[in-house]
């Protein structure tokens, strides 16, 4: 028996970096450092730019932060690279509005996370995500289920009855798992393109029919990260399970503690003084700031 399966459609591009938001010795944003970092990650492979998301801080940037960052990144990149606005919230209300302003600001796409902390059930998930969808119902959305920060999970269902929404077109997996990718292709179709929230797992999503990835590696290997997408899809398998192996050091220190506590400091080890994370995020301890040295020195040799 043979086994075809239709392939989803590439909304964003493979490879998308959630960037950091750098802040300067006072705490403030450093919109310039933010632009020249975002050029960078595109000279590094990244297909485009994810601003205001987890990574990014956005629990703790005001609006108006979000909105100069949204339009820096749009003018320092251009429009040949993908930029996605974070717009998600608890309140349904901010969420749309938010989504409207980005639309507005020129962005391609908008990551809408999973309302936090008041955990509605599905029903309220559904409602919530048409409300966003409607507000700017010329933007392609991209719906992110992260369990783990949210306390509450869209179910694979609810997003087949939120495909009804012409701009629901792809969905950011972050629940720690390939069945969410297969489940979800199984009720929404080809349609919808999935891609990986976690760095670590990219390789198993893009087997089971995964389209790419939202890093936060690809802040330091994004060209090792687009090689082994590369070489999977080119069908040297082989080839991109030895990326896969030799990243797996630094996936996990990554992600040794909360995000982006690990990486704002890598990138402060490899030249790039984002400052630290606003409050109440910390600095990284100085013993998993070792290691994490030592896995880029490692990685720099190879």
């Amino acid at each position: 028996m043979s086994v075809s399966a239709s392939l989803s459609p590439i909304p964003f591009g493979r490879l998308l970096t959630a960037m950091v938001t750098p802040f300067d010795n006072e705490g403030r944003v450093d919109f310039a450092l933010a632009g020249r970092l975002a050029r960078h990650l595109v000279e590094e492979g990244s297909d485009g730019i994810v601003v205001c998301g987890t990574t990014g801080e956005s629990p703790t940037l005001s609006w108006k932060e979000q909105h100069q960052l949204i339009e820096t990144v749009r003018q320092s990149v251009g429009s040949a690279v993908k930029v996605l606005a974070g717009t998600g919230s608890n309140s349904t209300a901010e969420a749309s509005e938010a989504t409207r302003e980005a639309a507005d600001a020129g962005v391609d796409g908008a990551l809408v996370v999973v309302p936090y902390y008041n955990k509605p059930p599905q029903d309220g998930l559904e409602s919530h995500f048409r409300a966003v969808a409607a507000s700017a119902p010329d933007l392609p959305l991209m719906l992110y289920n992260i369990p783990g920060r949210t306390g509450c999970s869209l179910a694979p269902s609810t997003v087949a009855r939120l495909m009804e929404c012409s701009n629901v077109v792809s969905f950011k997996a972050a629940s720690g798992n390939t069945d969410e990718v297969t489940q979800l292709r199984s009720l929404c179709g080809s349609r919808l393109a999935i891609y990986s929230g976690d760095d670590g797992l990219l390789l198993p999503m893009l087997s089971v029919g995964a389209v790419g990835v939202v890093s936060v590696a690809s802040h330091i290997v994004g060209r090792r990260i687009r090689a082994m997408i590369e070489a999977y899809l080119s069908g040297q398998v082989a080839v991109a399970l030895g990326y896969h192996e030799n990243l797996q050091p630094l996936f996990q220190a990554l992600f040794a503690t909360t995000n982006p506590i690990p990486v704002k400091a890598a990138l402060e080890l490899s030249g790039w003084p984002v400052g630290p994370p606003r409050s109440p995020l910390i600095s990284l301890n100085s013993e998993m700031k070792d290691e994490l040295s030592k896995i880029l020195f490692a990685l720099r040799q190879t």
